[in-house]
């Protein structure tokens, strides 16, 4: 089966299997899988039955399907060529092979139990085999649910899975009790803005709503447009006690950012707005020592030498921004600029793990 191969971020060739549509499969879909009332149940296959007594489990295999099902079913063992066979999740490699030339060597498959003597074939693998025969779309569907389940762990709320795909541009955000930061990133990688406001004191007393109204409009202000806002979510523990002034800050300023950035919101009802657990992103780049993130300075300093260096970089910077950026990583500078290195970290991260893992 040909594969074939897509450059993604960083140089790499990734595989994307791309599944066969016959016609032949596509007739054995249609008659089996038309509607809900008529899709055939899975067949749960009796292993502690196999195991008991192999051979009448043999001669049980057909009667877990009715005579429309197993002709179906023997249709496509008869007449689907080793390519057609690996369309199936389940008979990819080794057993599609088997198939034909078992077919080949004794002539047609004259009933289901004949597949118990297919090599590779066991009683529960062959009930497998039948099930998603008869109803392809079962593995595609589970498949689109873990995959749901996955992003679940990444970001929140929950998106569908076509809006990640579609996005073109992120502004990812992250911000701290002395700053806030942003970085502009499209699809390509390639930086369109990064920067921060350094004018962030809110936490040096206790300030009012409006106040952080105020402020944390004016930064929003200087933010370009994108198809998402990522925002990034802290693990700090609600159990200490000493936080809680932290803690507190953070939850006024994500609320606030939520509600100002999903200005189409009250609108189409779609989130514009997500968060992003940042110890997924500290995983990613290997930035994790036990449950503590360390500093992204160095890998964004590499991430920035690569951009120069190397014809395909991971991430591409502006040339005439280059020096401006690498200016803000001085050795000399007394304040950490943690907020801004995470900003774009994020911004890369999210388009590894949640939109270039999920491309067809």
């Amino acid at each position: 089966m040909n594969v074939p191969r897509v450059l993604v971020a960083g140089g790499r060739w990734r595989l994307f299997p791309v599944p066969l549509r016959s016609p032949l499969l596509q007739a054995v879909h249609n008659s089996c899988c038309r509607n809900k009332s008529t899709t055939p149940q899975e067949v749960t296959p009796n292993v502690d039955f196999c195991d008991e007594n192999a051979q009448e489990s043999e001669k049980a295999l057909d009667k877990l399907f009715s005579a429309e099902q197993q002709a179906s079913i023997l249709h496509v063992l008869n007449t689907a060529s080793n390519k057609e066979l690996e369309a199936f999740k389940l008979l990819r490699g080794r057993k599609s092979v088997n198939i034909v030339e078992h077919r080949e060597k004794f002539g047609p498959f004259q009933n289901l139990e004949s597949l118990m003597a297919v090599p590779l074939f066991q009683y529960k693998t062959a009930v497998r085999v039948c099930n998603s025969i008869l109803c392809p779309d079962t593995g595609r569907k589970k498949r689109k649910l873990q995959e749901n389940q996955r992003l679940g762990k990444l970001i929140k709320p929950d998106v569908e899975l076509e809006r990640l795909k579609a996005v073109s541009s992120i502004v990812s955000i992250v911000f701290g009790t002395r700053r806030i930061a942003w970085a502009h990133v499209d699809r390509k990688l390639t930086v369109l803005d990064w920067q921060q406001s350094d004018y962030w004191r809110l936490m040096s007393r206790t300030y009012p709503s409006s106040a952080y109204l105020e402020e944390i409009s004016s930064v929003i202000s200087k933010m370009p447009k994108a198809d998402f806002y990522v925002l990034e979510k802290t693990g700090l523990s609600l159990q200490n006690a000493s936080l809680f002034p932290v803690l507190l800050h953070f939850h006024i300023t994500e609320a606030m950012l939520y509600a100002l950035l999903n200005r189409t919101f009250a609108q189409d009802g779609l989130h514009q707005v997500l968060s992003m657990h940042r110890s997924a992103v500290g995983k990613h780049f290997e930035l994790m020592i036990g449950d503590t993130r360390t500093s992204g300075k160095d890998l964004v300093k590499q991430l920035l030498s690569e951009s120069v260096l190397k014809a395909q970089p991971r991430v591409c910077f502006p040339a005439d921004k280059v020096v401006r950026y690498r200016q803000l990583f001085s050795a000399t500078d007394p304040h950490r600029i943690e907020e801004l290195y995470d900003s774009l970290l994020q911004a890369v991260a999210f388009y590894e793990l949640v939109v270039f893992d999920n491309e067809p």
